[in-house]
């Protein structure tokens, strides 16, 4: 029965750093909330969420600039997230766990072909801490 908490647990932190908008903060907190074990819970939560930001990366690593949206928006958005991973680089995907533009942060951070590993790493550390911090108050 644990096992299906967990793969619960797994795929919705996983979907939600895709494209759905799921809140995988509140499966976390469940999961702990109802006796669940908050190490395995943090770590089932960082690495199905890390998945999902991994899968962001590669979609823009291998999707193309032109089928991006031309609205003003959109491209006055882009263009403030290329400025902030052209200076920054690879840890702008510590922000990779913030609502609204973390998704799209590791869509640019592919595009703009920054290197895997370093990305990985910052996107990973992000998410943990992000997790920790969420069971520690769902656990204190």
């Amino acid at each position: 029965m644990d096992n299906w908490i967990y793969l619960s647990l797994f795929a919705s932190c996983f979907l939600s750093a895709t494209i759905l908008p799921f809140a995988s903060e509140l499966g976390l907190a469940a999961a702990i909330a109802s006796g669940y074990d908050p190490v395995i819970s943090v770590i089932v939560a960082t690495i199905g969420n890390s998945l999902g930001g991994l899968t962001n990366y590669y979609l823009g690593k291998f999707g193309k600039f032109l089928w991006l949206k031309k609205s003003e928006a959109a491209e006055k958005k882009q263009n403030k997230l290329k400025q902030h991973v052209t200076k920054y680089g690879s840890l702008c995907a510590l922000l990779s766990w913030v609502p609204i533009i973390g998704d799209p942060l590791l869509v640019i951070l592919g595009f703009m072909r920054v290197k895997l590993l370093p990305v990985a790493i910052y996107m990973v550390l992000g998410k943990l801490i992000r997790y920790m911090v969420i069971a520690l108050f769902v656990y204190l």
